[in-house]
């Protein structure tokens, strides 16, 4: 008798341990990278604290204390998103709006791993390594906050996050570091591709949402990159642009303001909702 009551309880944890049992399929997570305009540059401002609908999760990706979160757990996304003190980003109003138009049922969870000032170069698994040893030291010290290793930490978290629900997109943000530079769509195409295997994905599940930088209509300083980021669905059949046009900028011309980030998020969403059977 003891014998059989200790194998129907093993069974239960290794079915409570496997995806279909533990795996919430109306937990609908993205995974957010890029640099400091994914980061978030803005400064949050008191809307942007206020009325988080706790439908909308964020994963921290590092130990924030003084935010009582810690690495790989799951809260309600009050920004800051990225990191303990970074500010608002595309990713928060993205969030809100998924949530305020899909079924009450369903979640949406977003992972921020983002670097200001980075190359896409710093996301290549097999080559970040070079690409940071003749980096800045400023640079250096935030991919420090990764173990450095950012795409290894978007990883990691992107694997604990699979035992709570499903990876429904990317969200990218990434571009002025790269200004002209005729191979990025390459290059994003080698992280998304990375990503794909690393996480067991189908691309044909997994859309990828590239955002524009700040755009020419707002005097952007790398507005030209927007005719590169245009063409990255010949290269990633499975990706979308998210025009910027319209979205003030904060007068550097490299960075979005607070509501520059609202906008651009709510476009992301925009773009998502359709592909999750949204009108």
């Amino acid at each position: 008798m003891k014998i059989k009551i200790a194998f129907i309880s093993t069974l239960i944890l290794l079915m409570v341990g496997m995806d279909g049992f533990s795996q919430d399929k109306n937990f609908y997570i993205f995974l957010c990278l890029g640099q400091s305009n994914m980061e978030g540059n803005a400064p949050i401002e008191e809307q942007d604290k206020e009325n988080v609908d706790p439908r909308f999760q964020v994963m921290s990706t590092i130990d924030c204390p003084d935010l009582g979160r810690e690495k790989g757990q799951w809260y309600t996304a009050v920004p800051p998103l990225c990191r303990c003190y970074t500010g608002l980003t595309p990713a928060d109003y993205f969030g809100r709006t998924l949530v305020a138009n899909l079924p009450e049922k369903v979640r949406v969870g977003v992972i921020n791993v983002a670097v200001g000032g980075c190359k896409i170069e710093l996301f290549d698994k097999d080559n970040y390594q070079s690409y940071v040893e003749t980096s800045p030291d400023w640079l250096k010290n935030m991919v420090k906050e990764y173990d450095g290793d950012p795409y290894q930490r978007l990883v990691d978290m992107a694997k604990l996050a699979q035992k709570d629900g499903v990876i429904k997109g990317i969200l990218l943000h990434q571009g002025e570091s790269n200004t002209n530079d005729t191979l990025w769509t390459q290059k994003v195409k080698l992280v998304y591709d990375n990503l794909m295997t690393d996480l067991n994905l189908k691309p044909k599940n997994v859309p990828l949402l590239a955002g524009e930088v700040v755009s020419a209509d707002q005097g952007g300083a790398c507005a030209s990159m927007n005719k590169i980021i245009a063409t990255l669905p010949e290269v990633i059949p499975n990706s979308y642009v998210i025009p910027s046009n319209g979205c003030p900028q904060r007068g550097d011309n490299l960075h979005f303001t607070a509501e520059g980030y609202r906008m651009l998020g709510k476009r992301y969403a925009e773009t998502m909702l359709p592909l999750l059977g949204i009108k």
